[in-house]
């Protein structure tokens, strides 16, 4: 059993659950040692961290610190990746892995999509090989990886040799209150960066799977892309139950992934569906079909004539009187504790995780791509497959 220190950068709603679930890690003795951000004090008295750092280079300096853990905006993510490295940590990375950002108070409307494609494929090249040159652990805190309906999807493709003929990925929701939602200067884009990064990785990852079992490679070939801002259509009163509003960004996206061996990839993002949240895979094989629910379940269903308080029921509905579907143990079901189970085993023992640098890469240029194509109206080709390329 190995000691591990971690140190959390960035104390917003995400480094909640990574704290939670870095203290289900049940293999080795991991424990959270230090946080870094302006309001650090509040953050550490909240969780029992017994140091706070006023700012990142405290946190690196900080030597019981053996792993960083990115949690911050994503506009800071690639500096800090970069930074942590050098100084010698481990890193582990929240989604999404970076973007473009650079697009000034106006917004990127009438922004050039293949420089925003250009600029991030520089910047990863440079961060992947950054990574590679290290030795170090990078972990790409992709929760649906690890969502036990998503593992035991992985399980069956292999031991049985299917043939992924499609996949459907879809995280959706009526939005988020939180004002950077609405600007791709915070966010690199919208839902489809935001939300559909989730579904668009699980599907690289189920490929992946295939293609180890089958002893092939796979590549996305193409990309098309559409996207929309439909909440713009509605008055403010036919909007009042949608919490998203664009400012310059997609509230409504979908990708199309040709994969050079012929199958196909379907992702769809929205932050106009109200209803409660929709994280699903659906893996459709030659023999088989797996709908893999991330957070939909009815394990323990409710009723309530009044909406219950003080107490989570369930994630992005509108109300939680009448009848309700209880979400149990998220931080399981959601991949949150087994991405951290992974990173760490890694970080102990060596090895690399199922959620690695190259998928970070792969689904932020399928990202981007899409971006590229739903703005000229064609496929994207991927002119480097390798980019992509499943070994």
């Amino acid at each position: 059993m190995a000691d591990i220190g971690v140190g959390i950068v960035g104390t917003g709603f995400i480094a909640e659950i990574h704290v939670a679930a870095l203290r289900r890690v049940a293999r080795h003795n991991v424990q959270v040692v230090a946080c870094a951000s302006p309001d650090s004090a509040a953050f550490a008295a909240r969780h029992g961290i017994p140091v706070h750092h006023p700012d990142f280079e405290a946190l690196l300096a900080d030597e019981s610190v053996d792993v960083i853990d990115i949690c911050t905006p994503p506009a800071l993510h690639a500096g800090m990746v970069r930074r942590a490295l050098e100084a010698g940590k481990h890193v582990i990375c929240e989604k999404p892995f970076t973007g473009f950002f650079d697009v000034g108070e106006r917004g990127a409307d009438g922004f050039d999509r293949q420089e925003m494609y250009d600029v991030v494929m520089a910047e990863m090249d440079e961060l992947r090989d950054a990574v590679r040159r290290s030795g170090l652990v990078f972990g790409y805190a992709e929760n649906y990886i690890y969502a036990p309906a998503v593992q035991k999807s992985r399980e069956l493709i292999q031991a049985a040799g299917s043939k992924v003929l499609l996949i459907r990925g879809e995280e959706s929701h009526s939005g988020s209150h939180a004002p950077h939602a609405a600007q791709w200067r915070a966010n690199g884009g919208g839902s489809l960066i935001r939300q559909g990064c989730h579904p668009l990785s699980a599907i690289l990852y189920l490929k992946q799977a295939e293609a180890q079992a089958r002893g092939t490679t796979v590549a996305v070939a193409s990309v098309l892309g559409e996207q929309a801002t439909l909440s713009n259509l509605l008055t403010e009163r036919e909007r009042r139950h949608i919490a998203a509003r664009p400012f310059d960004v997609e509230d409504s996206a979908t990708l199309l992934l040709t994969f050079d061996d012929g199958t196909r990839g379907i992702v769809n993002a929205c932050d106009m569906v109200v209803g409660g949240v929709r994280n699903e895979v659906e893996v459709f094989t030659n023999e088989s079909v797996h709908l893999c629910q991330i957070s939909q379940n009815d394990a323990m269903r409710v009723f309530h004539i009044e909406e219950p308080r003080g107490i989570h029921l369930t994630e992005k509905v509108e109300t939680t009187a009448g009848w309700q579907d209880v979400q149990l143990e998220e931080l399981v079901m959601r991949g949150y504790v087994g991405e951290m189970e992974d990173f760490v085993e890694c970080v102990a023992n060596g090895g690399t995780p199922q959620s690695d640098i190259e998928l970070a890469y792969a689904t932020t240029q399928v990202l981007y791509a899409g971006y590229l194509s739903a703005s000229t109206d064609r496929r994207v080709h991927l002119q480097d497959r390798a980019d992509t390329r499943v070994p």
